[in-house]
This record gives structure tokens, C-alpha cells and sequence, in this order.
């Protein structure tokens, strides 16, 4: 239940802040924040991350299809007991389902977080597969010490 309601919120959340975005601002409109740090700033992209690929919609769509298969997949076939697992597939999925919405409904991605230390601008289903990931790899670094320690006390 945490994957689909993690990924389900995830995708709520993200459409929320894009539907504002879009009804607030006009595409290259900026709003700051906090001088030289956060922005917000309004841009449609057509690509990949910092607009790699622009115009492939097609492979975002597939590739995005594929990650929600994959989550949907994964959530009957890991454990309730792993949480951290579930939450960040859930993260992963819902980041992957914002986007694939964007794509389908928009043919271009809404973004809109501009940190000035960045040269990118990305959204919160950006930010969601990205924390996701980072949660998932941490499950598996803190399962390889376990495995580690438990082999150096036999």
C-alpha cells in the first residue's frame, strides 16, 4: 500500500504545483525568491534532463512507461517489511507518472525550481525520482554493511 500511495501522492503533488505554475506564470517568467539562490521560473522542456534529447518524446514515454511497469511490478514483489524500499520506488514511480503525464497531455515537461547554483531548471517529479534513487541506494548500502558485518563475525 505505501508504494501506490506514496506514488499516487507524488503525482497529486506534482500536478498541484505544475497547474499553478501554468495558471500563474507565462513560459520564461521568473519569480524571485531569494536572490542568486531559489527562483522560480517558469520553462516548458521538450528533453531529458537539462533539456538532452529535445523533440524524442517517444523515448521518455517508453522509458517512463517502463519505470511505472517496473514500480508496479516491484510493489508485489518486495517485502511490506522494507519499507525504505517501497517508499523510494513509490518516489521513483510517482516522479516517472508526473512527467509521462506532462508528456502525453503538454508534449513538453512544466518545470519550474531554479536553484542559481544549478544551471538547470527541474520540477518536484524531477525531485522525487532523484531522492527515490538516493533512498534506494542507501537501502542497498546499508544492506551490503549488514551483509559485511555479519560475515566478519562469523
Amino acid at each position: 500500500m505505501l508504494v501506490w500511495l506514496t506514488m499516487i501522492g507524488v503525482w497529486i503533488i506534482d500536478r498541484l504545483l505544475k497547474v499553478l505554475v501554468q495558471t500563474k506564470f507565462v513560459p520564461g517568467e521568473t519569480l524571485i525568491v531569494i536572490p542568486k539562490v531559489f527562483h522560480l521560473t517558469f520553462v516548458l522542456n521538450p528533453g531529458a534532463a537539462f533539456g538532452l534529447m529535445a523533440g524524442r518524446t517517444w523515448i521518455f514515454v517508453v522509458t517512463a512507461l517502463l519505470v511505472v511497469g517496473g514500480v508496479i511490478y516491484g510493489q508485489f514483489r518486495i517485502p511490506r517489511s522494507e519499507m525504505l524500499t517501497r517508499l523510494a520506488i513509490g518516489m521513483i514511480g510517482g516522479g516517472a507518472l508526473g512527467n509521462l503525464y506532462d508528456r502525453l497531455v503538454i508534449g513538453r515537461v512544466v518545470d519550474y525550481l531554479d536553484f542559481q547554483i544549478w544551471p538547470f531548471v527541474f520540477n518536484f517529479a524531477d525531485s522525487m525520482i532523484v531522492v527515490g534513487v538516493g533512498l534506494f541506494m542507501l537501502r542497498l548500502l546499508l544492506e551490503e554493511r549488514a551483509q559485511s558485518k555479519a560475515i566478519s563475525e562469523k
